[in-house]
Formats: structure tokens, C-alpha cells, sequence
């Protein structure tokens, strides 16, 4: 993981991310893996960022 590197294809503003491109509100991943925690999602907050990993 590069956090110098900033993807501005992910936006991003979780800065407790370890993946959080610090300079931007981007990520520094080249790809994110999206997922759910819901049965049958109905709603944005039904979705995770399940690249995310705690600084």
C-alpha cells in the first residue's frame, strides 16, 4: 500500500483508513472490493468498503 499514491478514480473520506490517500480524500488502492452486510441492501448505509483496514 502506497498512501502517497492517490486513485482519483475512489473517493475516499475515510482518513482512519490504511488505504487513505492522505494528501486527498481519495484512495491509494487501485481497486476497492464493495459488499454488504444486508440480506437484500435497500440503501447506501447497507454497503461496506471492504478493502477498508484501520490505521
Amino acid at each position: 500500500m502506497n498512501s502517497s499514491f492517490v486513485n482519483e478514480s475512489i473517493r475516499c473520506t475515510v482518513d482512519q483508513c490504511k488505504n487513505h490517500a492522505q494528501s486527498k480524500n481519495y484512495c491509494s488502492l487501485d481497486s476497492i472490493t464493495v459488499g454488504t452486510h444486508e440480506n437484500s441492501p435497500t440503501q447506501d448505509q447497507c454497503t461496506d468498503c471492504k478493502s477498508f483496514q484501520v490505521k
